[in-house]
C-alpha cells in the first residue's frame, strides 16, 4: 500500500470517529421511550433494506431483469 492510500484511510477514520462523538454527546440524557424508538427505526430501516436487496437479487437470478425477447 501507498502512504498516500493509509493516510486517506486514516483521515476517513479520524473523521467517522469524530462523527460519533458528536452524535454520542448530542443524544444527552435521552429518556427510555427515545432509546426504544431509536433502536426500533434503526432494526427497522436494517430489515427494509436487506430485504430490498434480497428481492433484487433474487430477481437478477431468477431472469426477471432481462428485456423481453420478441418472437419467442
Amino acid at each position: 500500500m501507498r502512504i498516500g492510500s493509509i493516510l486517506f484511510g486514516a483521515a476517513l477514520l479520524l473523521l467517522l470517529a469524530g462523527s460519533l462523538l458528536f452524535a454520542y454527546s448530542g443524544l444527552g440524557d435521552m429518556p427510555l421511550a427515545g432509546w426504544i424508538a431509536l433502536v426500533a427505526g434503526v432494526a427497522f430501516s436494517l430489515i427494509i433494506g436487506i430485504g430490498l436487496m434480497a428481492l433484487l437479487f433474487y430477481s437478477s437470478r431468477q431472469g426477471y431483469d432481462e428485456p423481453p425477447k420478441l418472437g419467442e
